[in-house]
C-alpha cells in the first residue's frame, strides 16, 4: 500500500473514532458505552441511511466500545455493532434497512447449501450412509431426553361420540400422554369400510385457529373418505392445549420434546385398533407440523410414508423452538432437516415447496441431495418434491391434491374420492373433547409449565 493511500485510511479511521457528539467524553473505563438508539441515530446521519426499529427494540441496550464498531463500510458497521447484541439489520431497498433479532434458525442460502455439503461428503454409499444414521438416530432422542419413553399412563382415551358425514365419520379424541397432559385431535374415518385400513397423522401447523381451520378439516376428511383413517391433533400449548397452558409456553424449548412424545403416543393408539393396517402409516403436516413429520419419520420406523408441506430447507431449520428449541441439530457433529429427511430413505418421501417461503429453491440443490442418498437404495422414484412457484406458505388446494395422490399411490388408497365438495365444514367448537369451555377438562389435570416440567423431571427419573 503506498504511502499516500496509508495516511488516508488511517485519517479516516480516526475521523470514525471521534465522530460522535456527546456531552460527555468515553473513554475505555466505561467501555465506550452508548445506548443502541444513540448510536443507530448516528450510523444514519453518517451514512445516510434509514433504520426502521421500535422504541421496545432499543430501550435498555448498549453498544459497548461503540466508537471501535464503526468501519467505513455501512454494512460492515451494521454488523459490528448488532452482532454482539444478538440483532441484525435487514436490507429492504437500497439505503433502507430494518432491525431484527437474529435468527439462529435462518442462514444465507449459499451457506446452508455449503453446510448441507459439508455434512454429505461424510458418506459416499448405503454402507456408509447407514453408519451415518446409526450415529445419529440414538443422539436425536437424546437431545429430546426420549432415549427411554417415559411410562405410559393407564388411562384410557376420552372419546366424544361420533359425528356422521357425507362418506366419513368423526370423533374427538383426548390421549393422557404423561400423569395430567393431553393431547387432543380428531379422528377421521370412513363412513364404511372393510378389513383393515392405513393409518395418516396429521399435525397441525402454526397457522391461525389451529386444526379447526377449514384446510385441516378438508384434509382429513377427504383421507377419511379415500379410505385411511385421518388423525388431525393439535401441537403443544395450542389449540384446545390451551386449556392447560399458555400461548407462550409453546415457544419454550420443551415444546419439541412434548410434541414427539404425542406422536409417539399417539400412533401406539391408533395401531392398537383392530381395523389399523399397521403396514400402511403415513403422517403429513405443513410449516413446523412438517418439520415434525420429518422428525417423527426419522425416529419411528413405524411410519412407512411421509410428506413433508412448506417445511424442510438446508438454509431454515424452524423458526418455533417446537422445531429447534431442543439440541437436535448438533448431533453427530451437526446436522440439518434435510439430513434428517434423508433418514427416511428409502420409505416414500414428498416435499412439497413454493416460491413465497424457504423452500423456494428446495429444487435447485436439497432435492438433488436428496435424490442422492435414495439413490443408494435404487429407490430414487421413491422420493419426489412437488414445487409450486407461483404460490407461498399455506396447505392450500393444490399442496393438498400433491398429498392425496401421494398418499393414495402408497398407501393404496381410492382416488375417486378425492372430493373436498362433499365434506362438512364444522364449528370449532364441535372438535372439541373437554366442552365449549373446558369444563370437562379432568379434575387431576396439569395447569401451568412449572407443573408440566415437574411431571416431567418425575417421569425421567422413573
Amino acid at each position: 500500500m503506498k504511502k499516500a493511500q496509508l495516511i488516508t485510511r488511517l485519517t479516516g479511521y480516526i475521523c470514525l473514532l471521534f465522530s460522535f457528539t456527546t456531552s460527555a467524553q468515553q473513554t475505555s473505563d466505561s467501555a465506550y458505552k452508548r445506548p443502541l438508539k444513540e448510536v443507530l441515530e448516528h450510523v444514519q446521519k453518517k451514512y445516510n441511511v434509514k433504520i426502521k426499529y421500535t422504541d421496545a427494540q432499543v430501550t435498555d441496550k448498549w453498544v459497548t466500545y461503540a466508537d471501535w464498531r464503526y468501519r467505513p463500510d455501512i454494512d460492515a458497521t451494521l454488523s459490528n455493532i448488532l452482532t454482539p447484541l444478538d440483532m441484525k439489520v435487514k436490507k429492504e431497498k437500497e439505503n433502507s434497512y430494518k432491525l431484527s433479532a437474529y435468527e439462529y434458525y435462518r442462514w444465507p442460502v449459499q451457506e446452508g447449501w455449503e453446510e448441507l455439503d459439508r455434512i454429505a461428503a461424510q458418506y459416499n454409499d448405503q454402507s456408509q450412509w447407514e453408519t451415518r444414521k446409526q450415529a445419529l438416530s440414538p443422539c436425536l432422542l437424546q437431545a429430546l431426553q426420549l432415549s427411554h419413553l417415559p411410562a405410559a399412563p393407564a388411562s384410557k382415551p376420552i372419546i366424544t361420540a361420533e359425528r356422521k358425514f357425507d362418506g366419513y365419520t368423526v370423533r374427538n379424541i383426548a390421549i393422557e400422554i404423561l400423569p395430567g397432559l393431553y393431547i387432543n385431535g380428531s379422528l377421521y374415518k370412513p363412513a364404511q369400510y372393510k378389513g383393515k385400513i392405513p393409518v395418516i397423522l396429521n399435525p397441525d401447523g402454526h397457522w391461525q385457529h389451529q386444526r379447526y381451520r377449514p384446510d385441516c378439516q378438508y384434509r382429513c376428511a377427504t383421507l377419511a373418505r379415500m379410505g385411511a383413517m385421518a388423525f388431525s391433533y393439535d401441537l403443544f400449548a395450542w389449540g384446545e392445549s390451551l386449556l392447560q397452558f399458555e400461548e407462550k409456553d409453546h415457544r419454550r424449548s420443551l415444546a419439541m420434546s412434548i410434541q414427539a412424545l404425542g406422536s409417539v403416543r399417539i400412533l401406539d393408539y391408533l395401531l392398537s385398533l383392530k381395523d389399523a393396517d399397521t403396514g400402511r402409516v403415513g403422517i403429513t403436516g405443513g410449516s413446523g407440523a412438517g418439520s415434525h413429520t420429518v422428525l417423527m419419520t426419522a425416529l419411528d420406523d413405524r411410519i412407512k410414508v411421509s410428506a413433508p408441506v412448506v417445511a424442510i430447507s438446508s438454509y431454515f431449520y424452524g423458526g418455533c423452538p417446537c422445531e429447534s428449541g431442543m439440541p437436535i441439530h448438533a448431533c453427530a457433529n451437526r446436522t440439518d432437516n434435510v439430513e434428517i429427511a434423508a433418514m427416511a430413505a428409502p420409505r416414500p418421501q414428498l416435499l412439497v415447496s413454493d416460491g413465497g417461503d424457504w423452500t423456494d429453491k428446495t429444487p435447485e440443490h436439497d432435492f438433488p441431495y436428496l435424490q442422492k442418498i435414495y439413490g443408494y437404495y435404487d429407490k430414487t422414484g421413491n422420493i419426489e418434491n412437488i414445487h409450486l412457484p407461483a404460490e407461498g406458505h399455506d396447505f392450500g388446494i393444490n399442496k393438498r391434491n400433491a398429498v392425496y395422490q401421494f398418499m393414495a399411490k402408497y398407501l393404496k388408497l381410492n382416488t375417486g374420492s378425492i372430493d373436498e365438495s362433499k365434506v362438512t365444514i364444522e364449528k370449532e367448537n364441535a372438535m372439541y373433547v373437554f366442552g365449549d369451555k373446558g369444563e370437562l377438562l379432568p379434575a387431576h389435570a396439569i395447569h401451568g409449565f412449572e407443573q408440566l416440567e415437574a411431571t416431567w423431571k418425575s417421569a425421567l427419573t422413573h
